[in-house]
């Protein structure tokens, strides 16, 4: 049962570093949790049908599509491949521009029950939308905007999905991206035809290069932010970057309010930022398509897409055997991962994207017990597959783990898993557990694969732990055997593995 640690504060958090450093910026269950899942879906999602998937940016739409190669002086520069797709389908930007999509916004087949349900059936333990993108769109009933997803469509997914992710069990999230609005509607300014009664969209009127918004702006931001805290007490907030650019005051402003919101509702809030928004004592770090390549005291979070975040035609998405293997190195180093979902324009689900976080499910299902409430053991793993360096966008690098590539997570002192990334042929060998190496100081009483009935049979000698393979294996994927251990002491030795084998 989680306590909740900040109930025992029993003053209000303030507005400065010294009072929100006392906060408990990693709740038990987001440590526990270790899979999630937001949806990067919108008014834009419907700019691409029909397009070339591999030539625009759809998530930048609103931003790239007034670049028409004239916006940037003193260099020679070519439109963008958004801007002649947009001019192409809707004619000139200054004539139909970024409004004019989202009042052609058409979410006819959302459905918050087959959304919850798929992610419950994938095995994540918090969703939720994205609650505002670049572009400035809330999607929720706001009566803070206009340009909300009820006047523009006639739905409020986040009360819907908040309703049926929380009836299933799982934590409800919202992501928020609008700091970046400030710089994402410059270009719209530069290039003309927004009218000052859309400012409430776009921004006030400002430079290209201005990276100090204005106080409007300041306001907005908040009033936005604070309406959906307010009226959907999420569990999660997420933010996207550019927030780190925006003046400590408001940042402070969103911590302090948002954890005695968790305060008054009594239950654990959890924060998610990048770059240097935030400290891993006040929020919990994000990586965008990244991670470290060693673990970390505080617990992390990876943002990934199994394609590109927005909807794109005939999208090509990673398998589940790669997203697996993903999920078990980052949860091997205390990290947890968020996965995008980008539902169709109309708001359905991609049966491709349905069928992969199926199996994904399927793997969790039977592997589990081996992710969901584990900490990181002694070492994260052993293997000759790592990634170069550690950080943001590192998913850029091609990585195929094997068979040799093991990752190790615990329960506790008497339980670790030690998890194989590609399927076994005769033998397995966990060299870190060699006699010859004191990482593990204690007997081992028993070994098993998670979803086999087979007795395991092993043998500990000076190459390692020698497991035979056993005739069927449970899953096509990575594959967990838990290793229950007798008078066991963990050892410290930091996390890395290279010095001790290989």
């Amino acid at each position: 049962m989680t306590i909740f640690i900040n109930a025992q504060h029993t003053e209000k958090f303030k507005e400065n570093w010294e009072s929100i450093n006392k906060v408990n910026a990693t709740p038990d269950w987001f440590q526990d949790a270790k899979f999630g899942i937001y949806t990067h879906w919108g008014p834009v999602s419907e700019v691409f049908a029909g397009a070339d998937p591999d030539k625009y940016y759809g998530g930048w739409h609103g931003m790239l599509m007034y670049q028409n190669g004239k916006l940037t002086k003193g260099k020679k520069t070519k439109p963008s491949s958004n801007y002649m797709h947009h001019k192409k389908k809707y004619g000139d930007p200054k004539k139909f521009g970024y409004k004019h999509i989202i009042e052609q916004f058409k979410p006819t087949a959302f459905n918050a029950k087959e959304w919850a349900n798929l992610f419950a059936l994938s095995g994540a333990r918090f969703a939720g939308p994205v609650a505002m993108h670049h572009d400035n769109f809330a999607m929720w009933d706001s009566k803070a905007t206009r340009w909300n997803s009820m006047n523009y469509g006639g739905i409020d997914p986040s009360a819907e999905l908040k309703k049926e992710i929380e009836a299933r069990g799982m934590k409800f999230m919202g992501s928020f991206h609008h700091a970046f609005t400030w710089k994402f509607f410059a270009p719209a300014h530069a290039y003309g035809g927004i009218k000052s009664e859309d400012y409430d969209l776009y921004t006030d009127s400002h430079e290209l290069d201005s990276d100090i918004p204005s106080d409007r702006f300041y306001t907005e931001w908040w009033a936005k932010l604070k309406e959906f805290i307010d009226v959907y007490q999420p569990d999660l907030i997420w933010f996207d970057w550019w927030l780190e650019n925006m003046t400590e005051e408001s940042r402070l402003q969103f911590l302090a309010y948002y954890y005695n919101k968790g305060l008054e509702w009594n239950k654990e809030v959890a924060i998610c930022y990048k770059e240097s928004t935030f400290t891993e004592k006040t929020a919990i770090k994000d990586y965008e398509r990244g991670r470290p390549n060693q673990p970390k005291k505080a617990a992390w979070l990876t943002d990934t897409s199994p394609g590109q975040w927005f909807y794109r035609p005939n999208a090509k998405f990673k398998t589940p055997n790669e997203l697996i293997d993903i999920l078990v190195d980052i949860v091997s180093k205390n990290g947890a991962m968020l996965l995008n979902v980008p539902p169709n324009p109309d708001g359905s689900i991609p049966e491709d994207m349905a069928t992969l976080l199926k199996d994904m499910g399927t793997w969790l299902k039977v592997n589990g017990d081996a992710i969901y409430g584990t900490r990181p053991w002694t070492i994260f793993g052993e293997g000759p597959t790592r990634l170069p360096e550690g950080g943001h966008k590192v998913e850029k690098i091609k990585i195929a783990y094997t068979n040799t590539d093991i990752r190790f997570t615990k329960k506790s002192d008497k339980e670790i898993y030690a998890i194989v990334l590609d399927a076994p042929k005769d033998e397995i060998i966990i060299k870190s557990l060699t006699t010859q190496i004191g990482l593990l100081n204690s007997k081992i009483k028993n070994i098993q694969l998670l979803g086999s009935d087979e007795k395991i049979k092993w043998e500990r000698n000076e190459r390692g732990l020698v497991i035979t393979v056993p005739k069927k294996l449970p899953t096509p994927y990575a594959h967990s055997f838990k290793i229950t251990l007798e008078g066991y002491t963990e050892n410290d030795i930091g996390g890395a593995v290279d010095a001790h084998v290989d």
